[in-house]
């Protein structure tokens, strides 16, 4: 009449979104030839405003996806946002890439392609328009949008500063029930 014994799970149950963004096969010159390695680029989220981005160089594909997978982890970084979106637009470069972010209203979804789109997604925006102009660089076009992100102000604080209602700093759909403008 012993009890039936449920499965066993210790390990911590990880809750971030894991992403592959690039893997390239990067060469190093030495005496007797070529040593080729793997360089992959990983971003790590939680879908809830944090997110962040790791490379990883190994000879054997999966020892770079987990060594890129721990610095995502180790150096992740809190976004603003506003409801699904973020509170203001921003523009940041990082390299020869450049990348413009702007808030969108509930329902149009992510307006983004390649690298921006996947470090998005795994902050936890879910309505935005971005264009990415310059260098197609993934890596560099990944960092670009993390910086632009991590430049976000939360309207709360920008309306403390300017000594006003968070209502009048708000975008505009959070407005439109307020009925002044």
């Amino acid at each position: 009449m012993g009890k039936r014994r449920e499965p066993r799970n210790n390990e911590p149950r990880d809750e971030f979104d894991e992403r592959v963004l690039d893997i390239k096969r990067v060469a190093k010159v030495i005496k007797g030839g070529r040593r080729f390695a793997f360089r992959t680029v990983v971003i790590v989220g939680d879908n809830r405003g944090t997110v962040g981005i790791g490379t990883g160089k190994a000879r054997g594909v999966p020892d770079a996806i987990r060594k890129g997978s721990e610095r995502a982890r180790r150096d992740m970084a809190h976004v603003s946002l506003v409801g699904t979106t973020i509170p203001h637009p921003v523009t940041s470069r990082f390299g020869g890439a450049e990348v413009m972010l702007r808030p969108a209203s509930p329902g149009t979804g992510v307006i983004a392609g390649g690298a921006v789109r996947a470090v998005v997604e795994a902050a936890g925006i879910r309505d935005i328009l971005t264009k990415s102009k310059g260098s197609s660089n993934m890596l560099n076009v990944a960092r670009a949008t993390l910086l632009g992100l991590q430049q976000l102000q939360d309207m709360h604080d920008v309306a403390k500063a300017r000594g006003k209602d968070p209502v009048t700093v708000a975008p505009f759909w959070m407005r439109r029930g307020e009925g002044g403008s």
